[in-house]
């Protein structure tokens, strides 16, 4: 059965439910109703965007849909109803999981906990009422970064606020300390790095950072980088060498050659190589670069 998920701005609650039945009736036939994937559905005006992630793969679909259509093909409604225009903000995300009945709930983006400015207050922006809640200041991110990952991170982490973990700001320059601060954590974390060149980039990593003496994490993993533009690199399927802890080390991908990502123990110099596993270009604008900062953030 569908797990139902619908995030609705401006919108009246029976206008929303005819459009969530009318984005499953183009889902359901394409993806099952036994499928365990995770979707994005976007509504914009008349547009249903959906964006599929298996196995830290993508697949899009796009379908023109007549809202009004939607409305009297209902059969619970007598007459049409006077729906107002649509903010392009609607979001739905499906979850198939194995429960007898489906569950819909219907939220507001106004709550509390859930998404709303966090960067700057201005209430006349619809694109920082979807920004994430950062419960810690950071030295790192401001609203551009956020707009861009908060798309990027899986299903499971969004809607969820931000909690600063670790930041060499507050806990000094020490990949011992940044183990310790991860110990009573077992939920997906996010690295964000500066270095001298002010370059912003790093990693997402569907595990928690440990010492392990083999590699770790799933294909959920990725890098990405602001270096010059948004990139995001994605687990490329060619080997699972995701994450592996050292004391004296990190290091994110790898195969045959340089890492991906690699961090010293005193989280200071730092390197960053194309690599099999994610198939990246380096993130930093040389490969060897200095920290000026850096922070890692979980989602509670």
């Amino acid at each position: 059965m569908w797990f139902v998920f619908l995030w609705v701005e401006e919108a009246e609650k029976k206008t929303s439910q005819i459009l969530m039945r009318a984005g499953t009736r183009f889902i359901a036939p394409i993806f099952g109703e036994a499928s365990s994937s995770l979707l994005f559905c976007t509504f914009s005006k008349t547009k249903l965007s959906v964006k599929r992630e298996l196995g830290g793969r993508e697949t899009r679909y796009n379908r023109q849909i007549s809202l009004y259509s939607a409305q009297t093909q209902d059969r619970e409604l007598e007459t049409p109803l006077n729906m107002r225009p649509m903010q392009d903000s609607i979001k739905i995300v499906y979850f198939a999981n194995g429960s007898d009945e489906p569950f819909v709930e219907i939220v507001t983006v106004k709550q509390q906990n859930k998404r709303r400015p966090s960067v700057c207050s201005s209430a006349d922006s619809e694109s920082e009422d979807l920004l994430p809640v950062l419960l810690n200041h950071s030295q790192i991110l401001n609203q551009h970064h956020l707009e861009q990952l908060m798309n990027q991170i899986p299903a499971r982490t969004q809607g969820y606020r931000w909690k600063l973990v670790y930041s060499t700001a507050e806990h000094g320059t020490s990949l011992r300390t940044l183990y310790r601060q991860m110990g009573d954590i077992d939920r997906p974390v996010l690295m964000v790095i500066k270095d001298s060149d002010k370059q912003v980039f790093g990693a997402f990593s569907s595990d928690p950072f440990r010492v392990s003496s083999f590699c770790y994490g799933t294909g959920e993993t990725f890098l990405y980088s602001f270096s010059p533009e948004f990139q995001i690199f994605r687990w490329s399927g060619e080997n699972s060498y995701f994450v592996r802890g050292f004391l004296d080390s990190i290091q994110m991908g790898g195969g045959g050659g340089p890492f991906g990502l690699w961090l010293d123990a005193d989280l200071y110099r730092g390197s960053s190589y194309s690599c099999d596993t994610f198939c990246n270009r380096p993130l930093s604008r040389h490969h060897d670069f200095t920290v000026q900062e850096l922070e890692v953030w979980t989602f509670v």
